[in-house]
This record gives structure tokens, sequence and C-alpha cells, in this order.
């Protein structure tokens, strides 16, 4: 009996370490390539060299009448692809996205990851109204169709936004990159803020990281991009302020909370901003706010300069999550417990 338990033993110790062994043969035979879409090229560049390898080749085909085509220059067969691309405007950037996994797929590839640092219609998460469409679901219905086996993004818009896919969704979040931004300041006077409500969460996570008060913006719209009240919950008197937000969009509700944080006495605003959209005439409410500094990450570039938009890159968490991901390694790790 003791003989059989032994022998028995032996077998499992003997099929884990085959099985580990396997485990670490394939893992060392599988190429990582990473590609990158054209709009999305000055960050996959700064990705790429963090991670220590070049962007794989292709071409992207522009017809005439608008259609595109992508020839992928070197073989995928059985290499972990990873395709860098924000889905921000125009809607080509989605396109060749999906066009560039189908490809992939055909190539045979064995594990596709699209890296999305930017999630365009993720705002567009829910019926609020009779006769809409839910697009963020169908974004997530025609990623998944296209063959992409994994999602990596930053920053939803709403968390929940996760459950819209059927595949793994790595959503990292930029709280890593802003906590060594702000490690180097002076925070001894600051209130974190939430621009609204519903951004509550993401401004508790800074609050509570530095031990330090957080008050809440209550903004009322009549229509989408145009903030019609905002009210002040919390006492700001002689403070410094930092709005936390996940994107500006016009700026409207970042502009509106500064002016009402001055109103109610505050002695600056900053604000932290994942995503600069900035369409329409964002650039020129910024500038004429009272908003000292706005501080954006690289997902989207910035279609021109101005002296109160200051940019972090992305591009190490990037690397780092890409990295994790391919050598099996936790991505929680990269996150900031608030």
């Amino acid at each position: 009996m003791l003989f059989y338990k032994f022998f028995k033993l032996k077998a499992k110790v003997i099929v884990y370490l085959y099985v580990d062994f396997q485990k670490r043969h394939i893992s060392k035979m599988t190429e990582v390539k990473l590609f990158s879409g054209e709009n999305s090229l000055y960050l996959a560049d700064k990705i790429a060299d963090l991670y220590g390898q070049d962007l794989g080749k292709k071409v992207l085909h522009k017809f005439s009448d608008g259609e595109m085509s992508v020839i992928l220059e070197e073989s995928v067969r059985g290499a972990y692809v990873f395709f860098i691309q924000s889905t921000f405007a125009p809607s080509d950037n989605l396109m060749e996205l999906l066009i560039f996994i189908d490809a992939a797929k055909r190539a045979s590839a064995d594990y596709i990851t699209a890296v999305i640092p930017y999630f365009g219609y993720a705002r567009q998460d829910r019926k609020d109204k009779p006769r809409v469409a839910i697009t963020a679901r169908l974004v997530a219905n025609l990623l998944e169709a296209a063959g992409a086996n994994r999602i990596m993004t930053m920053d939803f818009h709403a968390d929940q936004l996760q459950g819209f896919f059927d595949i793994p969704v790595d959503h990292l979040k930029s709280e890593y990159i802003y906590i060594n931004y702000l490690d180097k300041l002076d925070l001894s006077n600051v209130i974190f803020a939430s621009p609204d409500v519903g951004g509550v969460k993401r401004a508790r996570i800074y609050a509570k990281h530095y031990g330090r008060p957080l008050v809440i913006c209550d903004k009322y719209r009549k229509k989408a991009n145009e903030v019609a009240g905002m009210t002040v919950i919390g006492d700001v008197k002689g403070a410094d302020i930092i709005l936390v937000d996940d994107l500006a969009d016009t700026a409207g509700t970042l502009c509106r909370a500064a002016d009402a944080l001055i109103e109610k006495g505050a002695k600056s605003v900053r604000a932290l901003c994942t995503h600069p959209v900035l369409s329409g005439n964002a650039y020129e409410n910024i500038n004429n706010s009272k908003l000292d500094k706005l501080i954006v990450c690289d997902t989207i570039p910035l279609k021109q300069e101005s002296p109160k938009i200051e940019v972090l890159s992305s591009a190490k968490l990037f690397a780092r999550a890409i990295r994790n991901t391919y050598e099996h390694r936790s991505i929680s790790a990269l996150f900031v417990n608030g």
C-alpha cells in the first residue's frame, strides 16, 4: 500500500514537471509581434522601444474610394500578436484595427491582442433614451467577430464595459502614471475633486492614496457636450484643487468645474484627464478657463499645442502590461489599490 502511494505521488511529480517544461518550452518558442495602426505610430514606437523590439512590418493601402487593405510583410504564424491602435476619430482607425485582426487570424497567428489605449464609443454604453444604439457593445462584438483573443485598454468611461466582452479584457488604470507624477509635488494643501457624480470613484482613489479630502462638482446638462449648471459639494476655500476625470471632449465640464471651484474660494485648479479627445472649441475653452494646467496621457495625439496642457506618456505602462500578458504574469500588480 505504501509503495503504491509512493509510486502515485512520484507519477504526479513527473507529470507536473513535464507540463511545466512544456509550458516553458512553448513560451520560449512563441514569438511576440508588435504592430501599429497608422495613427498610433507616435505611441506604438515608444511602446516597442520600451518592450525591446521593433514594430512589425506591414503595409496599409488606401484605394481611391477610401477602402483599406492591410498586408502583413512578415510571418505571424504561431505568434503572440499585439496590435496597437486607439479608436479615436476618424472611424477609419477602428476599421483598420478590425481588418488587421482578420489578416492576422487568417495568417495563423496563435493569439491576437488588440491594444486600444483609447477605446472609442465607450460613452455609448446604455440606452438612455428610446431607439438608440448601444454602440460600445457593437464595437465589442466587432472586435470579437474579427478574431481578437484579448483586449487591452486604459480607463474605460465606465468599468462595466468589460462585461460587454466574452474574451479577457486587461483594463489598465492611469493611476500608475499619475501617482508617479503626483509623488513629485507638494500635496499638503491639495483637495481632490470629481467634476461630476459619475467620476467620484475615480477621484476617491487619489484622495484615499494620499489621505486628502474629496469634493464633488454636481453638473446638470440640457444636452450632450453642454453643461447647463455646476454645484460644488464640499469646502474648497484656500485649497489647491486637482480635478480627476477619464476624458475631456469639449472640456466644458472641466472648465465649468474650475470656474465653480474658484468662485467657491479655491486657490488654484489643475486637472488630471486620461484621454485628450479635445474636440470642437476645447482648446479655446481650456486656454480661456481658470484651469492652471490640464495633465493628460498620450492615448490620443494633441491636435495643437497649448501652454496649459502637459502630456505624460502611457508607453511604459503598456509595454509592461504586454510583457506581463505574454509571460502570464499579473496585470493587477500594475494597479494602485484604492
